[in-house]
């Protein structure tokens, strides 16, 4: 499903809107809401309103468990550092308890860390899948999403949850959800704003399949719902191929 908002605002206030109304409803259905954020700067918006009034008091920031989907391998106190820019937007203004919020931690030993955060999950997810309520993702303009990059091994994992990726454009290590633990999600939700976005959303959404290449096309989930949240600016091809 596309739903298409006028700009990044309209967007962002969307997101909020849909993480609010799904946190509500995954505690009243199961007493907690599980959601694993993205990094980028494209959800920054919708942390800041999620941070504020009305969401600040109606969301069940109590019952909530704060997950991510990758991380870069940096300090904690890196700017660059995902989980960083999301308790400065939002964990910091909301009271989740700090016991619930669980970063990817990674600063030297990617390999390690990629088990330890699996650990984490599997503990959480006792009945062995990773059933996030929610799953916000973002693309790059080479088609990836989380830390799922273009010909890289980890497309191709089937059974872990977590792993390592190197990017070697980046000079550094990153932690990634696996495809296979995100599509496990009772929903995903990819937020695209820009123009410069447009040719490989459509690329993703219209092209033949090609995860290699673009791996934004391997988020399938089995048994949940994949919305696109994208602003006119990024959604315009989109709209050309249907004209």
């Amino acid at each position: 499903m596309i739903r298409i908002c006028a700009d990044l605002e309209s967007l962002s206030h969307a997101a909020a809107e849909l993480f609010a109304a799904e946190a509500l409803q995954a505690v009243q259905d199961r007493g907690r809401f599980t959601v694993a954020l993205s990094g980028g700067s494209t959800p920054r918006r919708t942390y800041e309103l999620l941070a504020r009034e009305p969401f600040g008091k109606t969301v069940p920031w109590q019952s909530t468990h704060i997950f991510w989907g990758d991380e870069r391998c940096v300090p904690e106190n890196d700017p660059r550092n995902n989980a960083l820019t999301a308790r400065q937007t939002l964990l910091d203004h909301v009271p989740v308890p700090q016991k619930q919020i669980h970063p990817m931690v990674c600063d030297r030993f990617p390999q390690q860390a990629a088990v330890a955060y699996e650990a984490l999950l599997r503990d959480f997810f006792p009945d062995g899948h990773p059933r996030f309520d929610l799953v916000l993702l973002g693309l790059g303009a080479n088609g990836h999403t989380a830390s799922l990059f273009p010909g890289t091994a980890v497309l191709e994992e089937q059974q872990r949850w977590v792993a390592e990726v190197s990017v070697a454009d980046e000079g550094l290590h990153r932690l990634t959800l696996t495809a296979a633990a995100i599509n496990q999600a009772a929903l995903v939700v990819f937020m695209v704003s820009g123009s410069d976005k447009a040719p490989i959303l459509r690329n993703v959404l219209k092209e033949a399949q090609d995860p290699h290449s673009i791996p934004a096309q391997l988020i399938k989930p089995v048994d949940g719902g994949l919305l696109w949240l994208v602003d006119r600016d990024a959604a315009r091809l989109l709209r050309q191929r249907k004209e």
